[in-house]
């Protein structure tokens, strides 16, 4: 069995008949029906059912063509990575969902061009942030420590050999649309917040309430929404006068001057940074990234 072979039998399965596969594979009919039939000898049973008005696949050959297919495509990822893509150097960031993450990235994107690189920036859940950067999937991720969470996290990262690295001290905020009710507040309370459904991002696969992006994740909220991106927030702060927790940070260059935070007044101190893999070197993307970000707290 060759990767050819699997290649041939994708291409037929498209198709739908040897003829046209053969024509686009640039080969003769006899000699791409021949490489079908040496791998059906070798496998044991028939891929395909053929007849005059051309082939469709057998219950077997569907299941070994779901194989085929990733094999391919494991092949394909594999090339564009080490062959194709060797010319381009690569950077990545992890984050959870913060826009502040996305305007330096943006910022460095802009300065340093995409001739040369490859860039990947991946807003995720806390517990996948940590694994990017664990696997080297990522070189960086923005995340926030605070009283709850800090014992928890601290000893997470220490079982993933990484680091913390502090950015910013902020008070805990209330993220609004601009014209919700409370949005003019100098500052709110929970009890002002009740009648409001809180929004909250989903914990994802180790679901823990230590790995919430939201602070105060185990108050008892009277409504309570839970998302999968920063969009859905957005649109369900503003169309059911949603609101979230947050740092404060607002980047009016992304988010626009449509939504606004006011203080909270039960609200403890959240210390956004970022980790790092322990002992690691950054690169220079990994530290012009972070002099971005420092920007992009301030603005």
């Amino acid at each position: 069995m060759t990767l050819q072979q699997l290649k041939y039998i994708i291409a037929i399965a498209d198709s739908g008949s040897v003829n046209s596969a053969a024509k686009n594979l640039y080969l003769s009919q006899p000699s791409l029906s021949s490489a079908v039939r040496e791998l059906e000898e070798e496998i044991g049973f028939e891929l395909f059912h053929r007849s005059n008005r051309g082939v469709t696949i057998t219950a077997e050959g569907e299941e070994f063509l779901n194989y085929a297919r990733q094999v391919c495509q494991q092949y394909a990822l594999l090339e564009d990575r080490f062959v194709a893509g060797r010319s381009k150097k690569k950077f990545s960031v992890s984050t959870q969902h913060y826009t502040f993450a996305i305007n330096a990235f943006v910022e460095m994107v802009r300065r340093v061009g995409m001739e040369e690189y490859e860039f990947s920036i991946l807003e995720t859940r806390t517990y996948e942030c940590v694994e990017n950067v664990r696997d080297h999937k990522s070189e960086l991720g923005i995340l926030y420590l605070d009283e709850f969470n800090e014992k928890y996290l601290t000893k997470l990262f220490d079982e993933n050999n990484l680091e913390f690295h502090p950015l910013r001290d902020c008070a805990t905020c209330v993220y609004l649309w601009g014209e919700h009710p409370l949005a003019r507040r100098e500052r709110v309370t929970m009890a002002d917040l009740e009648p409001y459904p809180c929004i909250a991002f989903e914990l994802g696969k180790e679901n823990s309430l230590f790995l919430s992006e939201e602070v105060m994740s185990t108050y008892r909220y009277r409504q309570l929404i839970r998302v999968a991106d920063r969009a859905t927030v957005l649109n369900l702060m503003k169309g059911l006068n949603g609101y979230t927790l947050c740092s404060g940070i607002i980047c009016r260059p992304l988010n626009g001057s449509e939504f606004t935070t006011v203080p909270l007044a039960e609200g403890g101190v959240m210390h956004i940074g970022y980790i790092q893999r322990r002992g690691s070197q950054l690169s220079r993307l990994g530290k012009l990234y972070l002099s971005e970000v420092r920007k992009s707290i301030l603005l």
